[in-house]
């Protein structure tokens, strides 16, 4: 309960920038409130007028044509109370608003668009049409006002709901790309989607529709409240506030269950439906094993068995939320029906029926508005936990406030006494070595020896838990991430594209990049010729598709080398970067990167050994340990590890 409660308070501090717009839709919102009960305190009055029988003495006076003298006057008045009081809410309303006209016992002057008089009481004794007509006039007037307040109270709250979640969501993928790479190896991608998406949208459908509901449905019912109070006030009748009173705090026990259970519900439901868009996720993206092994059915079933998961906990939420309605409008007939039997038994007149029943019928919408809200607040509370969890999840790694700016490499990159651990596996151990400025070192060793750790660490994904990582003699933690990154650039194993163009993700990380330096990017990544003379007729304006769907894995991966030499990074990591390639392609792009790699500082993790012979040095890895370490003729010489390897994979290129 505590914790959703602090959801709430946590919910309005993003409203607080948009004070201003909320303030103007709470003021229409009351004006709404304000004109309805202007609206039903004229209703009455309009109801008795049409009833009103004519007065004995007055049609005869009248008839004659003569004035009428002040006693008739007040006679005409004390007889038809329903006139008097129309006359003083329309002479009330004239001064108050400053309204062409003006009335004077029961003669009123109406002095736009033409000056002229006329007596309130017609020659039947009942009240004049041209009064009527104005008293209609005044109430299609405030009920005009009523709804351009509703639209304005509208639009506004709304406007701050829609503008609230977008904050919410850029705050949520800014909190998401901040994030370690530690965080992303320890949760689905699918669920994270699912909060941006399907939390956030159910977030939004409530918020915009809550805050207006909000700001006016409560405002309205004190508008009807009240209208009921005066009647039953001048009536002598207090039993319909009475049967409400008592009917509707019995109301608020099963809507607060409902709610709670409704809320439970709905937060499973969100987790439900991230299994079912990782279930989407995972088949799409491995869409050719899905293929190749045949098992669309398999997935489908697993797929059929994850939705139906979602939908069962919909429905149970569902089947709960759907009471609420009836409820409240059960609750409000019985108060209704039971008021009018006691009506029926008093003898109470149409006048004092419309002049109380009319507010409490009015009531019936604001009042299903806050009964739908609650329903509604309940399902969005479930994904603000969801979404808020996430927010308040911070694997970032820490930078000082006052860190480095580092510019250069200058004497190179040092590690010293290494030690990484991921959860309680130890992954590097106690490595040390050092990469000299304008040097190649380059890394081998089994799967899982750690080549790819060491290279994460250089760059930061990960910091160490022992020992440390300098470059140009400064710790990388020392160091802002911004400056380190812009040292480093980094062409993986597998290569990334973006869905855009040929052009735009050679360019993604430079900018401001020219078109002349991409195009020499691509050239010295051998990818100029197949980008424009190759299956792709729009050249760099080619569209990709998701992940470069469209291209070869050669082309992708000549395609983020171009982006590592356009980077023009004083430090270059490569890891297995040509292991995608074929021999051709492979000797081309080999050439072009020892071009890259000159008077640069490079770190190569190696899976074809005949891409590292000409390194300055070369390390072997093995169990996260340095086994190894020399040249290529030096390790060769030692017939150990890295000459078992260089044979091992020898074999495997002649057979």
């Amino acid at each position: 309960m505590k914790k959703t409660r602090n959801n709430y308070f946590r919910l309005l501090a993003y409203v607080k920038p948009y004070w201003f717009r909320l303030s103007i839709g709470i003021i229409a919102g009351m004006l709404v409130g304000g004109s309805l009960f202007v609206t039903l305190m004229m209703l009455p009055q309009m109801v008795g007028a049409v009833s009103t029988a004519a007065a004995p003495g007055v049609t005869e006076h009248r008839a004659e044509g003569r004035p009428a003298a002040p006693e008739t006057v007040s006679e005409a008045l004390r007889r038809d109370p329903q006139l008097a009081k129309m006359l003083r809410q329309a002479q009330e309303a004239a001064e108050k608003f400053r309204l062409p006209f003006s009335i004077s016992g029961t003669t009123v002057t109406v002095r736009w668009p033409r000056e002229f008089v006329f007596d309130a009481v017609g020659s039947d004794g009942r009240v004049a049409w041209q009064l009527f007509g104005l008293y209609a006039v005044m109430f299609l007037l405030v009920w005009t006002c009523k709804n351009t307040a509703h639209y304005i109270n509208g639009y506004c709250t709304r406007w701050v709901g829609t503008r609230v979640v977008a904050d919410l969501r850029n705050e949520l993928f800014a909190k998401l790309t901040s994030q370690s790479l530690k965080f992303y190896g320890g949760i689905d991608s699918g669920h994270l989607i699912s909060r941006c998406s399907n939390d956030v949208q159910a977030m939004e459908y409530t918020i915009t529709h809550s805050v207006e509901d909000l700001t006016n449905a409560p405002l309205q019912i004190l508008g009807c409240l009240a209208a009921i109070i005066i009647a039953c006030a001048e009536s002598h009748n207090y039993v319909l506030p009475l049967l409400l009173g008592t009917c509707f705090p019995i109301l608020l026990i099963p809507l607060n269950l409902l709610g709670r259970k409704i809320r439970k519900l709905y937060h499973k439901s969100y987790t439900y439906i991230a299994d079912v868009t990782s279930r989407m996720r995972e088949v799409f993206f491995g869409i050719k094993v899905v293929k190749a092994y045949h098992t669309e059915e398999f997935e489908i079933l697993r797929f059929r068995k994850a939705n139906r998961h979602y939908y069962r906990k919909v429905l149970n939420a569902v089947r709960r939320q759907m009471l609420i309605s009836p409820l409240t409008e059960l609750v409000m007939v019985i108060a209704t029906v039971a008021f009018l039997l006691y009506s029926y038994t008093q003898g109470v007149t149409i006048t004092q029926l419309a002049a109380l029943l009319a507010p409490a019928l009015m009531a019936y919408r604001p009042i299903k508005d806050i009964s739908k809200v609650v329903s509604q607040i309940q399902q969005s509370m479930a994904a603000a936990e969801r979404v808020f969890e996430t927010l308040d999840t911070d694997m970032t790694l820490p930078e000082k406030a006052d860190g480095v700016v580092i510019t250069d490499v200058g004497e190179g990159i040092e590690l010293e006494h290494v030690m990484f651990t991921y959860g309680e596996t130890p992954v590097i151990n106690d490595v040390s070595f050092s990469i000299p400025r304008g040097h190649v070192v380059a890394v081998v060793g089994e799967t899982g020896s750690g080549k790819s750790t060491i290279a994460n660490l250089i760059a930061r994904f990960y910091d160490v838990t022992g020992g440390r990582i300098t470059i140009g003699g400064r710790d990388v933690r020392d160091c802002t991430v911004d400056s380190l990154r812009k040292l480093i650039g980094i062409v993986t194993q597998e290569p990334i594209l973006f869905n855009e163009s040929i052009r735009a993700n050679i360019a993604y990380g430079s900018p401001e990049a020219t078109e002349e330096e991409i195009v020499n990017a691509a050239k010295l990544a051998n990818a100029h010729n197949f980008i424009v003379n190759g299956p792709h007729p729009e050249g760099y304006d080619t569209i990709v598709g998701e992940n470069g769907f469209k291209l070869s894995g050669g082309e992708k991966q000549r395609i983020t080398i171009a982006r590592a030499i356009l980077r023009n990074p004083p430090v270059l990591i490569l890891d297995e970067a040509t292991s995608a390639l074929d021999n051709v392609t492979e000797k081309l792009v080999q050439e072009a990167l020892d071009k890259a790699m000159r008077d640069r500082t490079v770190f190569v993790i190696a899976h074809r050994l005949s891409t590292i012979e000409h390194a300055d040095r070369i390390i072997v890895l093995d169990r996260g340990r340095i086994a190894e370490s020399g040249t290529h003729q030096e390790l060769l010489a030692m017939q150990g590890i890295y000459y078992r390897l260089h044979q091992s994979r020898k074999k495997q290129s002649l057979s």
